[in-house]
């Protein structure tokens, strides 16, 4: 049975991404591993990932001794660890976002970028900025932080951050070809569209999932 390791920041995404395995890999173990000290010491700091990159590093070497065919990095904030931390294992790290940021800059030269977290829209963007300049192809980017969300999300005011949520998302669509979103929960709100609006959001679960599948079947 293959092995797959999941580096966490959240016990939030431990269960849709456990799910999501099921699903897309098909029958293997899960090794969850989570730190949700790192979102908190990542807003202190101004988002510089370097603060957590040794910690992280260990996880991911932690997975690796324990038999893991493949790690997958579930956060998207800290997704340039990746190719720091990799010239240091030989087990495959996937990072969540890169196959959504693939996509997207595949997909359109306009694309509409949302987050509620500063520290999860810049890694982001500048990750898409990457590809696009790898693919060398002109894209035009339109990034939006809709803080409030977050703020009333964190008063425990779920309805508040998804009407917030809601409004700026369809406000950036009519401006953009695609929207990317930056953090994976947000899907819960796009879920609430039409489905002919649906099309227009893309996020980084199921590609990433998708990406884990192809590394354990190498």
């Amino acid at each position: 049975m293959k092995k797959l390791a999941i580096i966490h920041t959240t016990p939030v995404t431990i269960e849709p991404l456990k799910e999501l395995a099921k699903n897309i890999v098909g029958e293997c173990e899960i090794i969850n591993l989570v730190d949700d000290s790192i979102l908190p010491q990542l807003e202190k700091n101004g988002g510089d990932i370097e603060d957590v990159a040794e910690r992280w590093g260990s996880y991911a070497k932690v997975a690796e001794q324990l038999g893991a065919e493949c790690i997958l990095n579930a956060c998207s904030s800290i997704g340039e660890l990746v190719r720091i931390t990799q010239p240091k294992i030989s087990t495959p790290i996937v990072r969540i976002d890169d196959a959504m940021a693939e996509y997207a800059v595949n997909a359109s030269t306009k694309i509409g970028v949302a987050a509620t977290l500063e520290t999860t829209l810049k890694p982001t963007l500048e990750l898409l900025k990457q590809k696009a300049a790898e693919k060398q192809k002109t894209v035009e980017f339109e990034p939006i932080l809709v803080a409030s969300a977050y703020q009333k999300l964190l008063a425990n005011d779920k309805e508040g951050h998804d009407a917030d949520l809601a409004v700026a998302l369809c406000d950036l669509a009519k401006k953009v070809d695609i929207v990317v979103l930056a953090q994976a929960s947000m899907a819960r709100v796009v879920s609430t569209f039409a489905p002919d609006e649906q099309k227009q959001f893309v996020t980084s679960p199921e590609l990433g999932m998708e990406a884990v599948k192809r590394t354990l079947l190498k």
